[in-house]
């Protein structure tokens, strides 16, 4: 009974420092993505590369990559990194396609996306998703939604609950 008590206080433990991780590499993220920093975003891509367990890593990452392209010079290098993140972002969405927070990350790439590169087609899906789901996105996102909510057009519009 002793050693069956030790090992339930050692998975626990385990999974408790993997949650508190995760909840901090997604605060990271989104804080990365508000910014207007390259480095705080490579940072981020760093950190996704040396942890292959993130749930949700091909979004972060496409998202990341794809707010990066917005912020490197060079037409040929932007295109070509939007369009590495944008299929990472839609592979993951189509892997699991009722996450509510990788609807919210194509959600604002779209809604800040050059008309010219045509990535606005599921706006209206993504905001539907977003509210059908709010409640089961982790709280780091839905944090990121309510301050996203105060920039964003569409979420004006269209408010989620807590925002």
């Amino acid at each position: 009974k002793k050693r069956f008590t030790i090992s339930m206080i050692v998975i626990l433990a385990v999974v408790h420092t993997a949650l508190s991780q995760d909840k901090q590499v997604r605060k990271d993220i989104y804080d990365a993505l508000s910014s207007n920093d390259i480095t705080q975003i490579d940072a981020q891509l760093n950190v996704l590369k040396q942890h292959s367990e993130v749930k949700g890593k091909a979004a972060y990452e496409g998202t990341l990559l794809m707010r990066k392209a917005g912020l490197i010079s060079g037409a040929g290098k932007k295109l070509k990194m939007f369009k590495d993140g944008r299929e990472k972002l839609e592979a993951a969405i189509v892997t699991d396609k009722d996450n509510g927070e990788y609807r919210f990350l194509r959600l604002m790439i779209q809604e800040n996306a050059p008309g010219i590169l045509h990535y606005n087609n599921n706006i209206d899906e993504d905001l539907q998703e977003i509210h059908k789901q709010y409640n089961n996105i982790p709280a780091e996102a839905q944090n990121a939604i309510t301050a996203y909510s105060k920039l964003s057009k569409i979420l004006q519009q269209h408010p989620v609950a807590g925002s």
